[in-house]
């Protein structure tokens, strides 16, 4: 019988292989063809019944619009009025395969009005399609879209340059857009951006390679939707279940059902049911068919435990070692999608995960310009601005930031009185305290310095310019030297894969021994977008890990320890054995950081 290990591994390797599901969302300006994109993808692939068929050919030969050929756009434009106006309005979503995969597309508005419509289809997509006309280049809405995706943690991009015929094939063309694009989207954090031109309606360059452009060596879009990565996308370590529903059917039974947003659940694991924080252990593991060896999203299962706590729906269980944020003020990057503005004090319905808590915004922090990606004040956020805000929630909620894991990272906002979504967020580090909160806050003997004035230059900036994230990984042990050796091997990998950082040593005189004032040291770096390696001996007696991680910043900090001493940090996400060589260790470091997404 298959061990758990394996399980996972072989449902890593379908993901990566042929029997994966890749979603995938395209967006850009209008007319930039991305109907038409989508509809040649459907034709190419037999994913047109022949009634659909039919229909697009007696509507293709009564408008005229394609010039005499198949007008594959209105494959998917499907209200009356979009095709009327030849524009898409609402979000189509659209199902075919290949031998290699399977793909969910989302064909999304270009118009700026119709911003929040992307952002739904956006929000469980894998890859994003930014299609630009090869005559226009890169216009204002290519940007906010890319941008959007961006803030949405879509890790994989495909720049497609369409209407390539309309510019006779020339390389030029191109050329200019890539280096137009790749300039903006350095201050994005999306880490795998490819090109490919292609004439959607011709079909050059989507399902199969042309021989009108043999300057281009790349591989035709399809074959890069089949093979590209995403495997190691999904977070597999932070284990995270939002009850939906507690199952009851008789006085001897009492399950919690619902998908695991996150991470991974097996019988016999302890878990902690937050925010009530009683600690359990799981006795089953239920599917749809029976019990299984181990659940894992997108599976929908039933836990049962083996004590009667009081849990129910909107409750999160986790691992105890790997607990998430627990807090009634929490601060996000909002996308406001409803044309009555979103005002400070103003009461809303929050809906994160399977938990509904009113709410207000306390205080909008700045707006994103997203042509250039400058913050500006602002004390509102209109139809289809973005911002950054802290909520106050009159309970709290169960979270992680957005970036380290969109399940539990993410919520709409709700307007109490029509019940409509007016808006979506995404949950951030909390960076620093409020100014009232850090004026009635007692400073600690080594407290982090409070913000200097403001940087010219912004977070995003920085990590798009490194194209990486910032990390610091802290190890603890009892030997120095030992320590030591493990952090400049780490160093080696991490710089190998393309990173910039640098080791820092609490046995330093800089750092006077004082794990706080390394904890600094730590943060400025990391605000620099680099990472960091801390090598600290346990020697030292760490006065309470929580502050570490507090200076460093929680959403950065990735905690090693070395051997089972209990003066370093009491949950770390990497429990090394004392036996390891440097190498050996290190490895497993890296397989951890991959797994949550932090490194290639």
């Amino acid at each position: 019988m298959d061990t758990p290990a394996s399980n996972v591994a072989e449902l890593l390797q379908q993901e990566q292989n042929t029997s994966g599901l890749l979603r995938l969302v395209t967006a850009g300006s209008v007319d930039d063809g991305k109907s038409t994109l989508i509809g040649r993808l459907l034709f190419e692939s037999k994913g047109i019944f022949e009634d659909q068929l039919e229909a697009v050919q007696s509507a293709s030969t009564r408008r005229g619009s394609a010039g005499g050929q198949l007008d594959l756009s209105l494959v998917t434009d499907g209200l009356k009025a979009e095709r009327e106006q030849g524009i898409t309005i609402d979000v189509a979503y659209r199902y075919f395969a290949t031998p290699r995969r399977k793909f969910i597309i989302a064909d999304t508005p270009g118009h700026e009005q119709y911003t929040r419509n992307m952002v739904t289809g956006a929000s469980t997509a894998d890859l994003v399609i930014i299609l630009l006309d090869a005559r226009q280049g890169v216009v204002t809405q290519s940007r906010r879209h890319a941008f959007l995706a961006s803030l949405l943690g879509i890790k994989h991009m495909v720049v497609a340059v369409n209407k390539m015929d309309l510019v006779g094939y020339e390389r030029a063309p191109f050329e200019r857009i890539v280096a137009d694009f790749t300039e903006f989207s350095t201050r994005l954090d999306v880490p795998d951006v490819t090109f490919i031109p292609m004439s959607a309606l011709v079909g050059d360059n989507v399902t199969g390679r042309t021989r009108n452009m043999p300057w281009y060596e790349g591989a035709g879009l399809l074959h890069h939707l089949e093979t590209v990565h995403i495997a190691s996308d999904r977070n597999l370590i932070d284990f995270r279940f939002p009850v939906q529903l507690v199952s009851r059917p008789d006085l001897h039974f009492r399950g919690y059902m619902g998908t695991p947003a996150s991470g991974i659940v097996r019988p016999g694991q302890d878990v902690v049911s937050l925010p009530s924080g009683v600690r359990s252990r799981v006795v089953r593991v239920i599917g749809p068919n029976g019990d299984v060896p181990e659940g894992f999203p997108p599976m929908a299962i039933t836990l049962t435990l083996a004590d009667e706590i009081d849990v129910s729906r909107g409750d999160v269980l986790v691992h105890p070692n790997n607990i998430p944020r627990v807090n009634d003020t929490v601060e996000a990057m909002v996308v406001w999608m409803a044309k009555d503005p979103l005002i400070p004090g103003k009461q809303y319905v929050i809906k994160h995960g399977t938990r509904k808590v009113p709410g207000f915004a306390k205080a909008i922090r700045y707006r994103v310009d997203v042509n250039s990606l400058r913050q500006h004040a602002a004390d509102a956020l209109a139809l289809n601005e973005i911002g950054r805000c802290v909520l106050e929630l009159s309970r709290p909620i169960v979270y992680d930031a957005y970036a380290r894991n969109r399940a539990s990272g993410s919520f709409i906002v709700i307007d109490r009185e029509t019940h409509n979504t007016v808006g979506a967020g995404m949950l951030l580090d909390r960076e620093r305290l409020d100014p009232e909160d850090a004026a009635a806050a007692p400073a600690p003997a080594h407290a982090v310095r409070p913000a200097r004035a403001s940087h010219r230059v912004s977070e995003i900036e920085r990590r798009g310019r490194l194209k990486q994230q910032p990390l610091c990984v802290w190890i603890s042990g009892t030997d120095p030297a030992d320590v030591a050796a493990i952090a400049y091997v780490l160093e080696r990998a991490l710089f190998d894969a393309g990173m910039t950082g640098y080791v820092l040593r609490g046995d330093d005189d800089r750092c006077g021994g004082d794990p706080m004032r390394l904890a600094e040291s730590a943060r400025l770096l990391c605000d620099a977008g680099l990472f960091v390696v801390c090598a600290t001996s346990t020697g030292q007696q760490i006065p309470g890990f929580d502050r570490i991680k507090q200076a460093v910043g929680a959403d950065w900090m990735f905690a090693v320890a070395m051997g089972e001493s209990p003066a370093g940090p009491p949950d770390p996400d990497v429990r090394l054995a004392a036996t390891l060589t440097p190498e050996a260790a290190v490895e497993q470091v890296i397989r951890s950081l991959q797994g949550r997404g932090w490194i290639p």
